[in-house]
């Protein structure tokens, strides 16, 4: 029996996964036929399966569509208040004519920023800044999201808040996670790079390979010297000079606190002596509309919705005039209609979270035995580990693609209980953290079934499946060449 419901579970997932590769279907119907198929087939009860895959995990993911309706009504408020406009002449003029070089700059400032941020409200908020001065300078809908999604992915690597799970679950010291971290993001960063100079060609932009990579050697002998020279200091002079950043950084905090505040006051007080009238000019104050928010969630970790509520605020004050409520009014209504194709694809995601890893909550408690799918896929995904280092490679290096689509190596899906499994059977943690981490990459990058690429996606209206088709064989290859690395320290 159990052989049967293993094959059936394969085939059902292969061919949904392959119609939606092939764009023969549509993933906003793909993913609930999905998620209705696999617990039926894994011996979950119709009933079951209606409650608590469908019904319930249509709200699995409710905070990030919420995040993503309001984040949805600001950036159309910035758009109608011609605010978006004039930001993309400003980012035009300062990028000036070298695509590769500003590309080269967005994909590092959005890696720091989420070496802190994370969330889909953070996405969504530094996207509102970055998207239109990439496309500002002409290059292509498509290779921006691309660069977005590279950016984040090595932001993740570095995101400290990401290496939780290898110390609870799997024993690891931050000694042994972090070596392996820089080694990641020295891959990712090269293949990111080799992604951005071949898509700017293919969108038509003069590429100076010479000049390329003579910066490319500069950046990394400039991270690498940088690093060096922290390491061989004392470890009195290291703790001396964090907290020198740290003082710093918090007289940054008080700072921003006092200008954001500022801004406020200042549009307020526009607003009630009338200091404003019916012409098209925009008051300065107004460019600080997408940024307000950012600081609010980077610097004083605001909740999301509450920053973007206030984001919403700042931008009626900031471009107020006779008829800006309706305006507002217009914004909030389109905001929410612009971004149903992405929210519609998230109850989908939720559902299928469901049906691969369980409802959780009540339904957890009441079945200690566990979920049934997740039952029924251990056993085999202990078979599948490597004896030697080069089956290790082999094996995961093949199987990176079952990252997508909430498979069995999609962290997000059922990662995290293969890892177990792997644990359980003898596997290194360290080799079971490389294997993650290498994969990982294809996960987040790529796969069509991230709340983050779905909305990329539809901002800059692009098929998500084509977004993975573009970005799928850079993300391949860090992965081998991460699975490489892994293989020589942990195996």
């Amino acid at each position: 029996m159990e052989t049967l419901q293993i094959t059936l579970f394969i085939g059902i997932f292969l061919a949904i996964a392959l119609a939606m590769f092939f764009r023969k279907i549509p993933a906003l119907i793909a993913l609930p036929i999905l998620a209705f198929a696999i617990p039926l087939i894994g011996g979950v009860s119709l009933n079951d399966t209606i409650q608590l895959v469908i019904g319930k995990g249509a709200l699995r993911l409710h905070n990030a569509y919420t995040v993503a309706l309001f984040g949805s009504m600001l950036g159309i408020l910035l758009q109608k208040t011609s605010v978006a406009e004039k930001f993309i002449k400003i980012g035009a003029e300062l990028a000036g004519d070298n695509p590769w070089l500003i590309a080269v700059l967005m994909l590092t400032l959005i890696t720091l920023l989420f070496t802190s941020l994370g969330g889909l409200g953070a996405i969504i908020m530094v996207a509102t800044i970055i998207l239109p001065i990439m496309s500002s300078i002409g290059i292509g809908s498509l290779t921006v999201v691309g660069i977005f999604l590279f950016g984040l992915s090595m932001g993740g690597i570095l995101n400290a808040g990401n290496w939780a799970v290898y110390v609870d679950v799997m024993g690891l010291s931050l000694d042994q996670i972090r070596p392996f971290a820089l080694i990641m993001i020295g891959i990712t960063f090269l293949g990111a790079l080799s992604y951005v100079t071949i898509q700017l060609y293919r969108d038509g932009k003069p590429i100076n390979l010479r000049r390329i990579v003579i910066i490319t050697l500069a950046m990394i002998a400039a991270v690498a010297g940088f690093y060096g020279l922290f390491k061989i200091l004392p470890a009195q002079s290291q703790q001396t000079i964090l907290t020198i950043l740290r003082n710093i950084g918090l007289f940054i905090k008080y700072l921003i606190g006092i200008g954001i505040a500022s801004l406020f006051l200042i549009n307020i007080l526009r607003i009630l002596l009338r200091r404003y009238g019916r012409t098209e000019q925009i008051h300065w104050t107004a460019y600080f509309t997408p940024i307000i928010p950012l600081f609010l969630i980077l610097f004083f970790s605001m909740n999301f919705i509450a920053a973007f509520i206030c984001g919403l605020f700042y931008g009626f004050m900031a471009t107020y005039k006779r008829g800006s409520l309706n305006v507002l009014v217009q914004s909030i209504f389109k905001g929410g209609s612009v971004v149903m194709p992405a929210v519609t694809l998230m109850l989908g995601i939720g559902m299928l979270l469901n049906a691969i890893i369980g409802p959780g909550g009540e339904w957890a408690a009441a079945h200690p035995e566990g979920w049934p799918v997740l039952n029924l896929l251990q056993p085999l995904m202990a078979k599948l580990i490597p004896s030697s280092p080069w089956l290790y490679v082999l094996i995961f290096a093949l199987a990176a693609p079952l990252a997508l689509y909430r498979g069995p190596l999609n962290v997000w899906g059922m990662g995290y209980g293969i890892a177990a499994v792997f644990l359980a059977s003898g596997m290194a943690p360290a080799a079971v953290m490389g294997l993650l981490m290498s994969v990982g990459q294809v996960q987040g990058i790529c796969d069509p079934t991230n709340t983050h690429n779905v909305w990329l996606a539809n901002e800059m209206q692009q098929d998500v499946q084509k977004v993975l088709w573009n970005t799928l064989p850079y993300a391949w290859i860090i992965a081998i060449f991460g699975l490489t690395f892994s293989s020589i320290l942990f195996m």
